[in-house]
């Protein structure tokens, strides 16, 4: 097995340094699960008072260039990130009460499946996002 690089060695390769603001900003996408940018800035200056919300969104984009954080639309507002260490999964949004679950993409793969054989579409399931109503929402209407 082939170790995967540092993130310092993968910013060398680019040029550029590991920062403490980098550093907090992965950290902080790893801790929080599925953050929107704000999200993050709100965790990282607790930490680090002076990180201001457009070095979240450059370093969250850079972080996402590097293959170590991807994100999806969950809602109509900011994009949701979450590292890529995590296992592959599809994100369940509740349109009534907003929270967001996770489904093992097993689940869909006789959609994925037909989309390839039928249409020639590659779904990246990192981006899939499936909107609706939750149990508990469901159950309350």
């Amino acid at each position: 097995m082939v170790a995967q690089p540092s993130l310092a060695e993968m910013l060398r390769s680019r040029g550029l340094r590991l920062t403490a603001q980098r550093q907090l900003i992965l950290e902080a996408v790893h801790d929080l699960g599925h953050a929107t940018p704000e999200q993050v800035h709100h965790a990282v200056r607790e930490v680090a008072a002076g990180v201001n919300i457009t070095t979240i969104y450059r370093t969250l984009e850079l972080l996402e260039e590097l293959g170590l954080v991807t994100h999806t639309h969950l809602s109509h507002g900011s994009p949701t990130y979450h590292s890529v260490t995590d296992e592959q999964h599809v994100h369940l949004v509740c349109r009534s009460c907003k929270s967001v679950s996770e489904m093992d993409p097993v689940l869909a793969e006789p959609l994925i499946d037909a989309l390839a054989k039928e249409r020639g579409f590659q779904v990246d399931i990192g981006h899939m996002a499936l909107f609706g109503t939750c149990q508990k929402c469901g159950a309350q209407s």
